[in-house]
């Protein structure tokens, strides 16, 4: 499954470069607009349900020649569009007031978190280019650029580039940009099922030891419950699996939403782990910026737990604004639906049409 995703990566990329040819900035000219870049990336994870595979079709993407600027933006929406999954889960308590009240707050911690992070990150970006700059100073530091670029040799290259360049020259009977875009194609579906079913394995496998971490864990302070939540989503490999985990025990009333909340945080930078090894799917002159990209990814979460946790006053917003939704939520569950497809589908979807005109 590892070796699927590998190719998956190498596929979207040589189909962006085939298909974008000379006419890459008019490609990516759709999302130059960073809140756009955020609201695609969004709408994706939201759709899709799953910021792993989002973000690996990102790292393509830029193994093909996106802008790095263009898709940090994406990468952060991702954050935002996975919080979904923690909501939909919290519904299975609907029919009883007090858990589904309870389970609602736990789950939305996560979605105010990530909001909060890109209203202190993105703007951050746009004007000094935070997140970009650091992680390219990552990479310079691993020289990657020279590393990768196919120079000497690259294992991971000999096992993915030769099929890729089969499929793509079985698809060179096709007119135009059309090899590429079905290439891109291609490359998505097998990064869908090779992260499903990588999910599925790891989840037979480790979703009893990932109980184990979790009910360890709890109780013995937020730096513990931010490393069991991220080595339990990289084992587990779903930062969704994660959050299922947590939800339906804080609806119980086994544990508080306080509890969870750094456990829900580590989610959000062990599910990093995906993107990262996507990058080393990527190969030639545009394998640092994959790299780098991934990197992105982890700095953001990382820094956005250190910066909106380490901080008492920004640690709080979250917890405030979850149980303060949750208690109206309880009370009228329209409040609830409105929320959903307000957040991560009226809203965005009414920017990208805004964008249109």
């Amino acid at each position: 499954m590892v070796y699927l995703m590998l190719l998956a990566v190498s596929m979207i990329g040589s189909g962006f470069k085939l298909a974008a040819g000379d006419h890459a900035k008019e490609l990516f000219a759709f999302a130059s607009n960073p809140v756009l870049g955020l609201i695609i990336g969004m709408v994706a994870t939201a759709l899709i349900q799953s910021s792993s595979t989002v973000t690996s079709i990102i790292v393509g993407m830029v193994a093909g020649g996106l802008p790095i600027t263009i898709a940090i933006p994406m990468m952060m929406g991702a954050n935002i569009g996975t919080s979904v999954t923690n909501t939909l889960v919290s519904l299975g308590h609907i029919a009883r007031k007090d858990e589904f009240q309870r389970a609602f707050n736990a789950a939305t911690i996560h979605d105010f978190f990530n909001v909060l992070s890109v209203v202190i990150f993105l703007p951050l970006e746009m004007a000094f280019g935070l997140l970009e700059k650091m992680s390219g100073f990552i990479v310079d530091i691993l020289h990657t650029g020279e590393a990768l670029t196919g120079s000497g040799v690259n294992p991971i290259k000999a096992m993915t580039q030769p099929l890729t360049d089969a499929i793509l020259g079985g698809l060179a009977f096709l007119p135009g940009i059309y090899p590429g875009l079905v290439a891109i194609l291609l490359g998505i579906s097998l990064i869908m099922l090779s992260i499903t079913w990588l999910g599925r394995i790891m989840k037979r496998l480790m979703v009893g030891k990932a109980k184990e971490i979790l009910h360890k864990s709890i109780g013995r302070g937020p730096l513990s419950g931010i490393a069991s939540g991220t080595v339990v989503t990289v084992l587990v490999q779903s930062s969704s699996t994660t959050t299922s985990l947590i939800v339906p025990l804080v609806g119980s009333g086994i544990l508080s939403a306080r509890d969870i909340y750094p456990f829900t945080l580590g989610a959000n930078i062990g599910t990093c782990i995906t993107a990262l090894i996507a990058a080393l799917g990527v190969t030639g002159m545009n394998s640092g910026f994959a790299l780098q990209i991934a990197l992105v990814h982890l700095l953001y979460n990382v820094l956005g737990v250190a910066v909106i946790y380490g901080v008492p006053f920004l640690r709080n917003i979250p917890l405030n604004l979850s149980y303060g939704l949750s208690v109206i939520t309880a009370r009228r569950k329209f409040y609830g639906a409105a929320y959903v497809g307000g957040l991560f589908f009226a809203l965005p979807l009414s920017v990208i049409m805004a964008s249109t005109w």
